[in-house]
């Protein structure tokens, strides 16, 4: 073996190299006992937080419980190997959830089965180094699926709050169903359902009204203000744990005036592969291709949602704490995250910003906070299912709904108006689309928005000016979509005019020119030359020009600037100048 290849190996098995796959060996080495104490702390208050959410998000995702807390666990243990942001905690999320229901309509063994295809999908983008793909769903898209995205899961809960039963899945059905029902509904879930909300409201008004704490302050203060802050971070389980404890009191004196969760499966999940075909219920076998097939557009939307979602995350924290992520191993962490969760029985899961933030704003310290997270989750799974017996379904649903209605966020509508207009075009689309079947709305506004962004590329603007030649200036790119467009202002302001009149197309905003445009000049010189006028193409940058004088374009001259192409037109030169 040479030399050169022998040092290539030893490259790829470098510390260095190792430490890119595994980001745990660039901040293990460091950890010290501070970083322990701050860990334990932010594990043990997000833990507190993923429980009820967990619960709440298996409701959405149409699944039993208890596949809320099989999904919640495994993040905590793979992300710190091969993340690289110290804040972000990957589990069940309400918009992960609801693409889920969508797609397996709360069947579980499909919902497991597409956590592996997700997480194989999303590992491969990794190791192909395909997170540039992400760049193409805009800003204006991922806002309209967000808020249509928390308005169907907000008010698919309202259902809960109200204790209706039997109302259809699709938005439209299930908006008509649930006020036509509500004569129907039960006063306990009713009561419960609001003093939830109020209280979660409640609590939350106060985390975020909570002055900067001062170092002078007085210590009962800090105190009391340290308490509050505790007790709002864990808001969620608070509620659900107060609300529990209503229902088991009533029920005990035989007063069933709640919708409960009901039995549950204690224990942890067993270690084995996901199923690769499914038995109907009367008894019909579906095989793998079968249910793969019924995936449809869903095998798409939810890898790259589940993506789009952690970046996201991750990026606003490490702007935030200043740090920075690697993109192609956040993929790779969230693709072997769905992958591992499918032996536990996990459906797809993401970042999730609502405890992302309390993680951060705890103060942890590294990624190992996770770990603190999953413990909590599995102690909850061997220990306290049979708890989760009496929790009511109001409460859970209170807990949805508080969490995601700050993704309802109007004021973007405001700002795109005033900052671009065009851009509610692919918001609207995605938003209203997003009613009909979630897939599709991001589908259409991905479309909208491509289509765009091909107008503007087939579209440049062309500024002309009259200097005794005509000169045309590219504020934009050309590529092969604008030729017929530069072609066809050409010949109306040049060639059609009498007489024709010489043209210096100015050049200085191409950087990339392909064959389709060569081709097209080619034809344009020719056209130029036949009416007795010039065609002369200045201020080219240096990649350009040696694609065409590749290409050995009849006619072809070139100047360094609009006054060296005036110059040439009027001592009539053949020869074209270059710097």
């Amino acid at each position: 073996m040479d030399q050169p290849l022998l040092g290539q190996v030893r490259n790829c098995w470098s510390y260095n190299c190792l430490r890119t796959w595994l980001p745990i060996l660039s901040w293990l080495p460091r950890y010290n006992l501070r970083w322990l104490q701050m860990d334990l702390i932010a594990g043990l208050t997000v833990g507190l937080t993923v429980v009820p959410q967990a619960l709440a998000y298996a409701e959405v995702a149409g699944l039993p419980v208890q596949f809320g807390l099989y999904s919640a666990f495994m993040g905590g243990f793979i992300y710190p190997l091969l993340g690289t942001s110290k804040d972000v905690t990957l589990g069940p999320t309400a918009i992960m959830s609801l693409l889920c229901f969508t797609v397996v309509g709360g069947q579980p063994s499909r919902a497991v089965l597409l956590s592996l295809l997700c997480g194989l999908i999303q590992a491969s983008m990794a190791l192909l180094r395909l997170g540039f793909l992400l760049d193409f769903i805009s800003f204006p898209v991922i806002k309209g699926f967000t808020c249509a995205a928390a308005v169907t899961i907000g008010f698919g809960q309202v259902q809960n709050i109200l204790g209706l039963h039997g109302i259809p899945h699709q938005f439209i059905l299930q908006v008509y169903y649930t006020f036509h029902k509500i004569p129907e509904a039960r006063i306990g879930d009713v009561v419960l359902g609001l003093l939830c909300v109020a209280l979660l409201l409640m609590l939350t008004w106060m985390k975020t009204s909570l002055a900067s704490q001062s170092e002078e302050a007085p210590a009962y203060v800090r105190v009391a203000r340290r308490t509050v802050w505790a007790v709002a971070t864990v808001r969620n389980a608070l509620v659900v744990v107060c609300a529990s404890g209503l229902a088991f009191s009533w029920d005990a004196y035989g007063h069933h005036v709640f919708t409960i969760t009901g039995k549950t499966t204690q224990g942890l999940p067993p270690f084995r592969p996901p199923p690769t075909s499914d038995t109907t219920a009367n008894g019909t076998v579906v095989p793998f291709g079968e249910m793969v097939e019924d995936f449809g557009g869903g095998l798409a939307v939810i890898p790259f949602m589940g993506v789009l979602e952690s970046l996201a995350i991750a990026k606003a924290f490490a702007s935030q704490n200043d740090y920075r992520i690697n993109t192609n191993q956040e993929l790779l962490a969230i693709g072997v995250t769905n992958i591992m969760g499918s032996f536990v029985s996990a459906y797809p899961v993401t970042g999730s910003f609502g405890r992302t933030a309390v993680n951060s704003q705890t103060g942890v310290c590294s990624p190992a906070g996770g770990i603190i997270t999953s413990v909590i989750v599995l102690l909850s799974l061997e220990f306290l299912m049979p708890a989760f017996y009496y929790i009511p379904k109001a409460s859970l649903a209170a807990v949805i709904i508080c969490a995601v209605a700050p993704m309802v966020d109007y004021r973007v509508v405001a700002k795109m108006w005033r900052i671009r207009k065009l851009d509610l075009l692919p918001f609207t689309v995605t938003f209203l689309m997003s009613f009909w079947q979630v897939q599709y709305g991001i589908i259409g506004g991905v479309a909208v928005s491509g289509a765009l962004l091909l107008y503007n590329l087939a579209r440049p603007q062309l500024k002309v000016c009259d200097r005794g030649m005509l000169v045309m200036e590219l504020d934009t790119g050309l590529s092969f979509p604008a030729t017929e467009y530069l072609s066809h202002s050409i010949h109306t302001q040049a060639l059609q005019a009498s007489p024709p009149r010489s043209v210096v197309l100015d050049c200085h905003h191409v950087s990339v020119i392909d064959y389709t445009v060569v081709n097209e000049l080619g034809d344009l010189l020719k056209q130029f030359k036949l009416r007795g006028a010039q065609l002369i193409l200045c201020r080219l940058q240096p990649s350009v020009l040696q694609v065409l004088q590749a290409a050995d374009l009849q006619g072809l001259q070139c100047a360094v600037s609009v006054e060296a192409a005036l110059l040439m037109e009027t001592c009539n030169l053949q020869d074209y100048a270059s710097e």
